[in-house]
């Protein structure tokens, strides 16, 4: 079965992030193999944001904002967000921050190219639907 990157169709290229301090980190969400994800999943997660079933998150993982009980998105959206962990991980080791700090700074990118209409939540707040 073919497999997507995670980023291919919704992000072109590095992501290249700051943080509050003069340190930047880049996200290269393109050429990890850590987010692979197959046809399927895709499909299933680009369907989800675009009916506002789930969205993107201030830690940089994707969440639900309303609850599913379809196990299939379940399974797609845990798969994304272990490949996420994985890029954060490797992010991390890799500029001296945190894996947290690496998720974080990434969602803010994220946000930014959100189409109109999908949900992002932004650190202890709440979901907002983007214009």
């Amino acid at each position: 079965m073919s497999s997507w990157r995670y980023g291919k169709a919704m992000l072109s290229g590095v992501l290249a992030l700051s943080l509050a301090t003069p340190l930047a980190i880049v996200v290269d969400l393109t050429s990890s193999p850590a987010v692979a994800q197959t046809a399927a999943e895709k499909a299933a997660v680009d369907g989800a944001k675009a009916r506002g079933l789930i969205g993107e998150q201030g830690d940089g993982y994707l969440g639900f904002v309303t609850p599913s009980t379809d196990p299939m998105l379940a399974a797609a959206v845990a798969a994304i967000n272990a490949g996420r962990t994985e890029v954060y991980r490797q992010t991390a080791m890799r500029t001296g921050v945190t894996v947290e700090a690496a998720g974080q700074a990434t969602a803010q990118q994220l946000f930014a190219r959100l189409a109109p209409g999908q949900f992002f939540k932004p650190l202890n707040g709440d979901w907002t639907r983007k214009t």
